[in-house]
């Protein structure tokens, strides 16, 4: 079993940065893929960005392409989403994810969730 807990989430403006924080523990967390989605209100949880446990550059979502960054430290088990340039339509939940396989296909476990709302 695998727990997440995710952090980091606020109000900030148009063009300002977050960074939101997906602490693990439990099993390995290193041989893990780990993954940020978001869900927006009325919408269907989609995916953001993706890092693997080991090799491979990360994947990102083209709407968040050259704004966001996905790093994993793996001595604090804990997976970072920088978010810079947001967007209003960047507002949404955002979870963090945990899997074995193609984690923007196939979650395990699931953090709470962490509000980001970005305003005009």
């Amino acid at each position: 079993q695998v727990q997440l807990e995710d952090s980091g989430g606020g109000l900030v403006q148009a063009g300002g940065s977050l960074r939101l924080s997906c602490a693990a523990s439990g099993r390995p967390f290193s041989y893990y893929n780990m993954g940020w989605f978001r869900q927006a209100p009325g919408k269907e949880r989609d995916f953001v960005a993706a890092i693997r446990w080991i090799g491979s550059r990360p994947d990102y979502a083209d709407p968040v392409k050259c704004r966001f960054t996905i790093t994993r430290d793996r001595a604090k088990n804990t997976v970072y989403l920088q978010m810079n340039s947001l967007k209003p339509e960047d507002t949404a939940v955002y979870y963090c994810a945990a899997g074995r396989r193609d984690i923007a296909t196939e979650q395990e476990y699931w953090g709470q969730g962490t509000q980001v709302t970005v305003s005009s």
